[in-house]
């Protein structure tokens, strides 16, 4: 996550865990392989996140609240040249995570627009089937490179844009009010 992908060798791998490159292609097929686990444990530990912001929130805003400062964390700690590196240099491994990771989404920002719904916190007239395929589009679009330069636009003040521009275009006056109530920057 320091240096990106493609700039870190499997002998810089090995040398920093103290082993050769031989014992760690007993382990390890190739790079991809390798690649594919650390998007794996990265996808779980997200999904353990989302269930934990799901059970811990009294509400649906202050779950995509959490949620939100969660991943602007996250873009905050992965250098912009990741998602570049997986899809330039990886590209079969980026297609299947990038499909999996868009249904996770899709489910995370569904059943949170069900309950917001459902607590009179978001729009009652919303389609959240639309609303929600609108949201995992424009994730993406955070992070395409020729939209949002990097030297021009922080990833995480974009995605912090986009929240806003979501959340607003969601609530319902009661939800507006207990966005207000919270004192937040939305």
């Amino acid at each position: 996550m320091r240096f990106g992908i493609k700039s870190v060798s499997m002998d810089d791998i090995a040398r920093k865990m103290g082993i050769s490159k031989k014992t760690l292609y007993l382990h390890l097929e190739n790079k991809a392989e390798l690649i594919a686990l650390i998007l794996n444990d990265k996808f779980e530990e997200e999904k353990t996140a989302m269930a934990g912001f799901r059970e811990n929130s009294k509400n649906a805003l202050e779950e995509i609240l959490s949620i939100a400062d969660f991943i602007v964390a996250t873009l905050r700690e992965m250098p912009p040249t990741i998602i570049y590196d997986l899809q330039k240099y990886y590209p079969e491994k980026w297609k299947v995570f990038d499909k999996i990771y868009k249904k996770h989404i899709y489910d995370v920002v569904w059943n949170n627009l069900k309950w917001g719904m459902k607590q009179g916190l978001y729009r009652a007239d919303l389609n959240a089937d639309i609303i929600t395929k609108f949201y995992v589009g424009k994730t993406l679009i955070i992070a395409d490179e020729e939209l949002f330069p990097v030297g021009t636009y922080d990833c995480d003040v974009v995605f912090a844009e986009h929240m806003k521009y979501h959340i607003r275009g969601i609530a319902s006056p009661k939800g507006l009010t207990l966005l207000e109530m919270l004192s937040l920057k939305f």
